[in-house]
Formats: structure tokens, C-alpha cells, sequence
């Protein structure tokens, strides 16, 4: 796994230009559904924005998803020292490192982008000019954010404040009155002076005033009395009659204003009771909404990489258990639909003669699968009772499940063993459908693909497969070698005996992945036919024939998972997969002549 990526050095994942943290970009392990776990991603944190495409080469076709780092968590690993989230609310991206020295180089550069996401930050307020734009923010936000009924009281301080302005309206009013009835008092005693005046000039006459009314002093100067007016003079405005008139446009304006104030207050005590009722509902929200987050965050992720098998699996063992079971019966389902709709194509699967199968093999695992072969024929043939330790776990007429608990590790390495009897076919015919890969996914449901690797010999072949996943368990891969051997029978009285091993085996062209978790078996199918003379001189047909099956296996699951549920999977699915197989091998014999 390669990356490209910065120092992890703060001052250098800095752009020294622009005050921003350089970008980093690499390839991480995503884990994407429980479908297909852990793939790689090219993963680039820039602009305070973590996003992943699915290659470096895609980057021109947009990203996949994006967080941005604002509100982010990052959480290390707890076991896993390649491992870190990142977590935005609800969303969660799972991402492993090559190593954790890398692993601490991403948390570090999310960190920097983090704190340099914020508003307020240096380098954020560089970007909006100065630290008038957050002071606006902040008296904008005071401003807005307050309510007209915080607290309840709000609306109160303002009807408060009309009445004060009220009264202090009334202050001025009185006075505007005041000095208007001075003023008129004062017009009305100026008018009474000057008819005074005119009457003395009537007794006394005098020259003609033709730029205005004169009186003589004693000093033989003039002085003017009053200026030309208009008929009423200085009483050309009723000034009596406009106060009276603004005093009853206030008095009504003070009147309505009031009675305003009065249904307001009612009003208010309408709304108040009104807001009470909503905050209760609100709150109630609040407290079903938090409930649901903390019901949400114990079951979060249900399907995430902290809910797959290992000792530190966040799903306790009965869940495990009961999340398998499930899982299977879904299997089960969709396979009982497919074979009701699956119309089988005709196979030209011939089988080579006996001879070519009796042979060992020059190839480079000649001496392994001899060795193999030597070892479950002396298995095969073990007492299933006594010392050995053997549980009859399953019985279903002729076919037995025997197991024997082994652990190791605290990994389950039981082997199973089963028997089994079917009427109508050989131990070649059997042993060739189970050895033959032409048509392998015809009766095989657990199978998701599957390959061959090499061909060693005629008999010989390097398998590798991967099995379809039971989640919560992680998904098995399988490399195996998978030989077919008939075994020459030591007297005339022993049967022929046929044989089928796959062992597991290194090759460099399928090593392990991150995506599957590398199991290892070493599996037999050894199978004898028995012969039961017809009558008289007949031939012997399909109703005189019977293969009796030693079934061995020794699984190793390559990881950790309840051993209870191991134990109970296998004592579900072995008995299933026989009956499934014997039944497929009957069904294509069926008709045909015998291959002894």
C-alpha cells in the first residue's frame, strides 16, 4: 500500500503563503458494507474536506463521499494500531493505515484541517478581512437570537415602556397647553391695549401714520406701536382653538393607545400559554429525540467493522448467533428459488479410466498428497467411540455426524466426521462429482467463485474460492490442492476404494487479502461400493449397487468466532451439504450406465 503524503511535522503540513494546511493524499483501507469489508480507497484531505475515490486513476470522475471536519471525530482504534474513524453525527467512515506510524500521520493532518476549519481561527479571520466580521457576527447573532418572549418577560418590558412614554406624552402636552393659553391670554390683553390706543388718538389727533401707528414721546421722538396685520392682527391664528383641538387628538390618540396596551396584555397572556404548551411539546421532543440517539449510538453501525467476529466484537455471542442463523435461512431460501426455477444444462463430464487416477503423480506436491491420502485412509477407519472422544451429534437414517471438540487458542478446531450410505451409485461416480469443478456450483451453495489456480496432473489441481458470507462472520477464502485417487483394493474381498482430498496449500499467484479471512482445511471424501449379486443371471443394475462415504473434515476458520456458534453451524450445515450432494450425484446417474 502506497501513500503520498507530508511530513507529519505541523509546522511543514503548513502552506507558509496562505496559512492553510497542505493536502495529503494516499491509499487507506475503507471498510465499505459487510458485504465486501475492507477495499482500498485513494482517500485526500484538503480544504478542511476528507473525501475517497475508488482509485487515484478515477480522481477526474468525482469523489465518492466526502466529510467535512468541522464537527469531526477522530477516534483511534482501541486494538487495531492501523486503525482510526472519523465520525461526522451519524456518519462514519471506518479507514485503516498500512502502519501506525501512517495511521498517526492521518489522525495528525485531520487534526490540523480540523482546528483550522473553525470560524475565529487565525487563519479564517485573515480570510474575512479583519475582526470586524466576527465582532458583526457576534452582535448580529446577540441581536437576532434574542426573543420578544425570553423568558416570558420581554413583551412586558415594552408595554412598561409605552406607559412611561405615555405619561411622559401627558407632561408635554400639559405644558404645550399651558404656554398656548399664555399665548392667548397674551393676543387677547394685546388687542385690549391697542382699541385703548386707537380711542386716545380719537381725543388727541394726530399727523397721518402712513407706515404704520406711531406715538409721540415727550422728547418729540416717535415709536412704533404695533406692525401692520391683518384684520384679526396678531390673532391671526386661533390659537385657543388649536389647542383645544391637539388636546383631543392626543387625548384620543393616549385613548386608543391604551386600549391597545390592554389587549396586548391579553394577548399576551393568550400567546404566553400558548409559547408554555409548545416548549412542553419541544421538550418532550428533545427527550424522545435523545433517547432515540443514545438507543441509536448502542446499536450504531450495526453493520460496521466493531461488529464482526473477534474477542472484541461489540455484538455479544447470542446475537452473533441468532444474526448466523438468520443469515442462513435467508441462504436457504433464496437457494430452494433458485432450484425451483434452475433448469440444469446438461454436462459432458466424462470420468477417465480407473488407471489414470492410480497413479501418484510426478508433480511437486506428489509426496504431500500421497502423504494425505495414507493418513485419512488410516483416519477413515478409526473407532468413532472409546478413547477417541467422538459425539454423535446428528442422526438422520443412514447418515451420522460425529464431532470432537478441539480448541486451540480459543480458535474451534473440531473435526467432524460423518457416514453415510446411498443407494443407486459407485464410490467413483461420487468421488468424480465431488472432484470435478465443471460442475462444482451445481450442488455447491456456499461457493461465491471460484477458480483454478493450476492443474498439476490429470488428478491434480490448486483450487482457490471464496464462500459467500454469513454476516456477522467475516468472509472465508479457501487455497487448497484437491486430488482424486483410487485406492486398489489389497484382496479379492475388499472393495474398490475412491478418494477425494483438497488440503490447503501456499501459491504466489492468490495470496491472502484483506478482504477474506484465509481458512485453512484438510478434507476427505472416501468412498467404497458394495455389490449385491443379482438374481439368477441378470445384470447388475443401479438397485444392486451402494456407495458407502466416510466424509473427514478439519477446518481451521482463520479467525476468532463464538465457539457456540461454530459448533452449531456445523452441526446445521454438514448434514444439509451431504444430503444436498448425494442427492445432486443421484440425480445426474440416474439412467445412465454404471461407472464402477
Amino acid at each position: 500500500m502506497s501513500e503520498k503524503s507530508s511530513s507529519s511535522s505541523s509546522d511543514e503540513d503548513v502552506d507558509p503563503e496562505s496559512g492553510q494546511p497542505l493536502e495529503l493524499g494516499g491509499v487507506l483501507s475503507k471498510w465499505t458494507n459487510y458485504i465486501h469489508g475492507w477495499q482500498d480507497r485513494w482517500v485526500v484531505l484538503k480544504n478542511n474536506t476528507l473525501s475517497y475515490y475508488k482509485s487515484e486513476d478515477e480522481r477526474e470522475y468525482g469523489c465518492r463521499g466526502s466529510l467535512c471536519l468541522s464537527k469531526a471525530v477522530i477516534t483511534p482504534h482501541e486494538f487495531d494500531e492501523c486503525r482510526f474513524d472519523v465520525s461526522v453525527n451519524d456518519s462514519v467512515w471506518y479507514l485503516r493505515a498500512e502502519d501506525p506510524e501512517h495511521r498517526l500521520q492521518w489522525i495528525e493532518s485531520i487534526e490540523l484541517h480540523k482546528a483550522e476549519s473553525g470560524y475565529g481561527s487565525e487563519t479564517s479571520l485573515r480570510r474575512h478581512g479583519s475582526m470586524l466580521s466576527l465582532t458583526s457576527a457576534a452582535s448580529a447573532l446577540s441581536s437576532t437570537s434574542t426573543s420578544s418572549f425570553k423568558k416570558g418577560h420581554r413583551l412586558r418590558e415594552k408595554l412598561a415602556e409605552m406607559e412611561t412614554f405615555r405619561d411622559i406624552l401627558c407632561r408635554q402636552v400639559d405644558t404645550l397647553q399651558k404656554y398656548f393659553d399664555s399665548c392667548a391670554d397674551a393676543v387677547s390683553k394685546d388687542e385690549f391695549q391697542r382699541d385703548r390706543v386707537e380711542d386716545d388718538d380719537d381725543d388727541f389727533p394726530t399727523s397721518a401714520r402712513p407706515d404704520g401707528e406711531y406715538n409721540h414721546n415727550n422728547n418729540g421722538s416717535k415709536e412704533k406701536l404695533f406692525s401692520p396685520a391683518s384684520p384679526k392682527g396678531i390673532n391671526g391664528i386661533d390659537f385657543k382653538g388649536e389647542a383645544i383641538t391637539f388636546k383631543a387628538t392626543t387625548a384620543g390618540i393616549l385613548s386608543t393607545l391604551s386600549h391597545c396596551i390592554e389587549l396586548m396584555m391579553k394577548r399576551e397572556d393568550s400567546w404566553q400559554k400558548r409559547l408554555d404548551k409548545e416548549l412542553e411539546k419541544r421538550r418532550k421532543v428533545e427527550d424522545a429525540y435523545k433517547s432515540a440517539v443514545d438507543e441509536l449510538k448502542k446499536k450504531s453501525h450495526y453493520g460496521g467493522p466493531d461488529y464482526e467476529e473477534g474477542p472484541n466484537s461489540l455484538i455479544n455471542e447470542e446475537e452473533f448467533f441468532d444474526a448466523v442463523e438468520a443469515a442462513l435461512d435467508r441462504q436457504d431460501k433464496i437457494e430452494e428459488q433458485c432450484q425451483s426455477e434452475k433448469v440444469r444444462k446438461p454436462r459432458l463430464t466424462l470420468a477417465s479410466p480407473s488407471d489414470a487416477y492410480s497413479t501418484i503423480g510426478t508433480h511437486r506436491f506428489a509426496n504431500k498428497v500421497e502423504e494425505t491420502v495414507q493418513n485419512h485412509m488410516a483416519y477413515s477407519i478409526q473407532e468413532v467411540g472409546g478413547d477417541a472422544n467422538w459425539q454423535l451429534v446428528v442422526e438422520e437414517g443412514e447418515m451420522k455426524v460425529y464431532r470432537r471438540e478441539v480448541e486451540e487458542n480459543g480458535i474451534v478446531l473440531d473435526p467432524l466426521k460423518a457416514t453415510h450410505a446411498v443407494k443407486g451409485v459407485t464410490g467413483h461416480e461420487v468421488c468424480h462429482y465431488f472432484w470435478d469443478t465443471a460442475v462444482r456450483l451445481d450442488w455447491e451453495t456456499t461457493i461465491e467463485n471460484f477458480h483454478v489456480v493450476e492443474k498439476l496432473s490429470d488428478n491434480a489441481i490448486i483450487v482457490y474460492q471464496t464462500h459467500k458470507r454469513v454476516w456477522p462472520a467475516s468472509q472465508r477464502d479457501v487455497l487448497y490442492l484437491s486430488a482424486i485417487r483410487m485406492i486398489p483394493p489389497r484382496n479379492e474381498n475388499e472393495p474398490d476404494t475412491w478418494l477425494v482430498c483438497n488440503f490447503s496449500v501456499d501459491h504466489d499467484d492468490a495470496p491472502p487479502t484483506n478482504r477474506c479471512v484465509r481458512a485453512k482445511i484438510n478434507v476427505a471424501m472416501i468412498c467404497q461400493t458394495l455389490v449385491s449379486p443379482p438374481e439368477g443371471d441378470k445384470e447388475i443394475s443401479r438397485d444392486n449397487i451402494m456407495c458407502k462415504i466416510n466424509y473427514i473434515a478439519n477446518v481451521n476458520p482463520g479467525g476468532w468466532a463464538p465457539a457456540s456458534v461454530l459448533r452449531a453451524v456445523a452441526k446445521r450445515e454438514y448434514p444439509k451439504f451431504l444430503k444436498r450432494f448425494t442427492s445432486y450425484v443421484q440425480e445426474k446417474t440416474a439412467g445412465k450406465p454404471i461407472l464402477f
